[in-house]
């Protein structure tokens, strides 16, 4: 017998081009609508970088009271060090696919998976479904509020790097506080060495301009 409602898993992570911090991944079941949580948060749901901290904050708010089925999976600095980005953002999402039961799972982006035991076929990727797809806008949502708390911890045994406003991202300020006091160990080396020659190649050509 053909099931009638069949439930979508919505996937997407926060914290990808950072220097520093995890990556953090989340997956989202709705029991309702968009309608339904534009009028509980009176938010039109969009891209999370289209938010404010607020914003999402009460988003996320209203799918815990909507009861919403919400997954987070986080994979650490020291594993992004170790294995690299591009592994870390394939694992967190096979991670989560591998612990949630739905019919359909949509990552956001164009990654490309590989086989999941029993889920292969369910399993799909779409470019800016973090922008059309209410689950996936949810996820993103989830996933950047999670990661925020995790820097504004970080934030408050490092304060030099600023974290709290930056969340880790590659602002002029973290650079510059980097150049001064080094890396801490939640820095990603990789990320950091290119972002300090990018900086030094700016420098570079503000002071001996092209012909």
């Amino acid at each position: 017998m053909k099931k009638t409602n069949l439930h979508l898993c919505g996937l997407d992570e926060a914290g990808r081009g950072a220097l520093a911090g995890p990556l953090v991944a989340a997956a989202v079941i709705l029991p309702c609508s968009r309608n339904t949580i534009f009028r509980r948060a009176n938010i039109t749901l969009r891209d999370s970088k289209l938010l404010n901290r607020a914003q999402r904050q009460k988003i996320y708010s209203v799918l815990k009271k909507l009861q919403a089925e919400i997954f987070v999976e986080i994979i650490s600095t020291r594993s992004i060090n170790n294995h690299g980005i591009g592994w870390a953002n394939r694992e967190i999402f096979r991670r989560l696919i591998k612990k949630i039961t739905s019919d359909y799972f949509i990552v956001d982006g164009n990654l490309k998976l590989g086989r999941i035991s029993g889920k292969t076929h369910a399993v799909k990727s779409v470019i800016h479904a973090d922008a059309t797809i209410p689950e996936v806008i949810c996820a993103g949502i989830v996933a950047k509020v999670e990661r925020d708390k995790i820097m504004s911890d970080l934030h408050k045994k490092f304060p030099r790097f600023g974290w709290v406003k930056n969340a880790g991202y590659g602002t002029s300020f973290h650079i510059v506080a980097i150049q001064q006091y080094s890396m801490t160990r939640f820095h990603r080396g990789i990320f950091v060495t290119t972002a300090l020659k990018n900086s030094a190649g700016r420098r570079g050509e503000e002071v001996h301009p092209a012909d």
